[in-house]
This record gives structure tokens, C-alpha cells and sequence, in this order.
């Protein structure tokens, strides 16, 4: 078990008065995990079991006694077992009652019960005080330190004190407490770590759409038409060419989607002239999940970095090469240099490095250890003023790529055109209309807006 020498000993001097004693019923991993921190914070700990033999499992300071017995001892009771054996406890009601109940415990599956956990436990002994909390963290996080998101534990009862009680708990064993209400908040709770990945839901599937549109978009393009107009096979564009046309689109994609909903957000509070009004429900899910649309975008940029890296070594590009120069030596002449393209091909690299330069720094800023550690102004300026000129970058490293085939008639097959250029229609959207929105007969407003201005105050009596 990995512990850290200085986070004990910082617990056990700010907890060391602290001499009460707590039982845990349940000797599992999660049971034993929480009797050993609270020990390491001066508790006295006693785990009910129906095994009494002595067993290295359990922390050497804490004592191993039968239910009956180690709730005597006890005004605050750990429940660390599963919902389907809190029967054995109706036999202790006498002895329960007036004592605080932690229910600790999680579902297999989300609202796999009409009444929760902890509601069935305060039916099931009504004499008792029973709060909800430690189901968000998990044994893992307790023997590691639970130095992430994980140090956040949702409290509820409708008893204050016996909340109370367990929320210095929670403190003393280095974590979060959140008050969240009554118990009828429980059931939430409880589906809180059933849920996976809420907010990356809408980004991922977003992702998946747009990857599988544009695939199946340059399948048409690349390989079917030349197969059936001119005969060639170009399948092999499948493993790698296509993907990597398709990252770069997708990331570009995200990465403006990310930043289109603030300005939605702003053209509706001009509009209204108050920023007292709820945005439509579509916005303000939009809103939420931006982070999670910039580092699934900032996954896309990564590989098409990687893709980008393996093209020098692939065969038909380096078949082309030697053709190439097999043909310039066998017709004596030589390509003449030319300074325009050069400098267009130097951009272009310039301006791909510097933007994915910059969206790597997004990605590590919106990292909760990072983002922790600055104040808002600082953090809005990354992700705001340096989240708009990482989007003009990558615009602009995406133009100069498609630049030649905006004229050029031979590059709409089918009459479709290159997939690159339907890339820039969100992010050029975005761009312009958050240049629109910085002429102050614009910006002007919607600061007052934002600051509490209203244009049609409603006055209240």
C-alpha cells in the first residue's frame, strides 16, 4: 500500500485531538481501505465482522469484534457492505438507534432500485441517523492519496449534526465534503459513479459522426472515382492518406465547435439585452461539454502529427519520388525553383507547428492540476485569447493547404470539393463573426450586458 509520509503526517497533527471511536461493519477492500486512513487521522477504529479471527488484512491498530459488540462501541457506523445484506442488521435496531448510519454503498446498474440505498437503509432501522457519503471515492483512491478528482465526497442526510459528523470525517482523512441536501438526494449520489463519461458523450459521438462522414466522403473522392473514370486503384489511400486528411479536418471541426456556442451565446444576450435569461437547454449542454469537444479535437491534431510523421518512409511516396527524379534525368531538365511556393510551403508547416504548438497548451491548461493552480483571469486568457488564435492558426494552416484547389476545376469530383475546404465553413463562420463582435458598437453592449446592464430593467417592488 502506498501512503504518503507527508500527507500522514499533516492529517495526524491537525486530527490528533480527535479520540472518538468509529465501526466500520465489512472487512472488504473498501471497509479496510477507510479504517486505515482513519486511523492515520486519530480515530479509533473497530470493524464489525462475522469472522472474528485475526487477519493481516486488517489494520493492526483497529479491533475485530462481532456486530453487536462493535456497535456498542461506536456512535458513528460505517456500512460497507451491499444493499442485499443489510438484512442482518434488523436484529440490532435496538442497539442502532439514535447512532449515525454511513451508507458507503454503490448499484451494479443506474436506478437499479425504485427507493436508494440509503433511504432503504433509514426504512429498514427508523431509529437510526443515516447519511449518505463515501461512494465516490474509491479503495483505490484511498490507499493512493486520492490526489485527483476523486477527493470530492457527496454527503446527504436529514439529520445536520449526524451530517456534520461525517463530514469532519471526511475532512480529517484528507478529503472534500459536498453538502448535498437531504436524503432524498441519495438516489443522484448513487447514480453519480454509474455514470460513464456524461460529458464526453456528445463530443465522442460528434466525433465519430464527423470522422465517419468525411471517411466515406474521401473514400468517394479519392479511391472510387479514379477507379471508375480513370481506372487506377487507389485503395491503399484507406490506411493512411484518407486518416490523415480526415484528423486534421476533425480536429479543426472540434476545435471551432468549441468556440461557436460563445459566440450563439453572445449574439442571444445582444439580442435580449440582458444576460438574466436562461439560454436555450441545446446551449447550455453545448457550453458544458466544451472542454471535453477541445481535447477530443486536440486527440485528432496528435494524430494527424503521427500520420504526418510516417509519410516520408511510406512506399508509394517515396515511389513517387524516384519517379520523379527517374524522369527528370532521363528528359535532362531540371524543375526551376520557385521563391512564391517555397514561401507558401514554409507557412504552411510554420503555421501547423505554432497552432497545434498552442493546442497542446490549451489541452494541458484545461487539466484540473493545471487549471487549479491559476485565477480565472489567467485561465480565461488561455482558453479565450489563445483558444481564438490557436482557431485562426489552424484556419489559416488549412487555407494555405487549400488554396490551389479552390479554382482549380479538376479538384470538384463528382462536383464534390476537397474535404479540406468544407473544414473551413464552421471555423470561418466563427472567426468572422467574432470579428464582427469586437467592434466596440458591439463589444461596448455586451460588456455592460455582462456586467448586470439591462436594456428593459424589470423593476421589481
Amino acid at each position: 500500500m502506498n501512503t504518503n509520509p507527508s500527507n500522514i503526517m499533516a492529517l495526524t497533527s491537525t486530527t490528533s485531538n480527535k479520540k472518538e471511536t468509529v465501526c466500520i461493519f465489512g472487512t472488504g477492500d473498501f471497509g479496510r481501505a477507510l479504517g486505515y486512513k482513519m486511523i492515520q487521522s486519530g480515530y479509533s477504529v473497530v470493524f464489525g465482522s462475522r469472522q472474528l479471527q485475526p487477519s493481516s488484512l486488517i489494520p493492526k491498530d483497529a479491533e475485530v469484534l462481532s456486530h453487536t459488540e462493535a456497535a456498542q462501541k461506536a456512535t458513528i457506523i460505517i456500512i460497507a457492505i451491499p444493499r442485499q445484506h443489510y438484512n442482518f442488521l434488523i436484529p440490532l435496531a435496538e442497539i442502532l438507534h439514535g447512532k449515525v448510519l454511513v451508507d458507503v454503498s454503490n448499484n451494479l446498474k443506474l436506478n437499479q432500485y425504485s427507493q436508494s440505498n440509503a433511504e432503504y437503509l433509514a426504512q429498514l432501522i427508523p431509529g437510526a441517523k443515516v447519511v449518505k457519503a463515501f461512494n465516490t471515492v474509491s479503495a483505490w483512491a484511498l490507499q493512493s492519496g486520492a490526489l485527483d478528482a476523486s477527493r470530492q465526497v457527496f454527503v446527504c442526510g436529514d439529520d445536520e449534526k449526524a451530517k456534520q459528523m461525517v463530514m469532519d470525517i471526511v475532512r480529517a482523512v484528507g478529503l472534500t465534503p459536498l453538502d448535498r441536501g437531504s436524503l432524498l438526494a441519495a438516489q443522484e449520489i448513487e447514480n453519480y459513479p454509474l455514470q460513464l463519461f456524461p460529458m464526453w458523450k456528445f463530443p465522442i459521438f460528434l466525433s465519430l459522426g464527423l470522422t465517419a462522414f468525411f471517411f466515406f466522403y474521401s473514400l468517394i473522392r479519392d479511391v472510387i472515382y479514379p477507379y471508375v473514370y480513370e481506372n487506377q486503384d487507389f485503395s491503399f489511400f484507406i490506411a493512411i492518406s484518407i486518416p490523415n486528411r480526415i484528423c486534421p479536418i476533425v480536429a479543426l471541426s472540434l476545435l471551432a465547435l468549441v468556440y461557436l456556442p460563445g459566440v450563439l451565446a453572445a449574439i442571444i444576450q445582444l439580442y435580449r439585452g440582458t444576460k438574466y435569461s436562461r439560454f436555450p437547454d441545446w446551449l447550455d449542454k453545448w457550453m458544458l461539454c466544451r472542454k471535453q469537444l477541445g481535447l477530443v479535437a486536440l486527440a485528432f491534431a496528435f494524430l494527424h502529427v503521427l500520420y504526418t510523421f510516417v509519410i516520408p518512409i511510406r512506399y508509394y511516396v517515396r515511389w513517387k519520388l524516384n519517379s520523379l527524379i527517374l524522369s527528370q534525368a532521363l528528359n535532362n531538365r531540371t524543375d526551376p525553383f520557385i521563391n512564391t511556393y517555397s514561401w507558401l510551403n514554409d507557412s504552411y508547416l510554420a503555421l501547423g507547428i505554432l497552432g497545434f504548438f498552442l493546442f497542446v497548451l490549451l489541452g494541458i491548461t484545461s487539466l484540473p492540476s493545471v487549471s487549479n493552480s491559476v485565477n480565472w483571469r489567467e485561465f480565461r486568457f488561455v482558453q479565450s485569447k489563445l483558444g481564438y488564435l490557436t482557431l485562426i492558426l489552424c484556419t489559416a494552416h488549412t487555407l494555405i493547404y487549400g488554396e490551389r484547389l479552390f479554382l482549380n476545376a479538376s479538384s470538384y469530383r463528382w462536383y464534390l470539393p476537397n474535404a479540406c475546404m468544407l473544414s473551413l465553413i464552421v471555423p470561418c463562420i466563427v472567426l468572422v463573426v467574432k470579428f464582427v463582435l469586437v467592434f466596440p458598437c458591439l463589444d461596448k453592449p455586451l460588456t455592460q450586458i455582462r456586467q448586470g446592464w439591462e436594456r428593459n430593467p424589470r423593476h421589481s417592488e
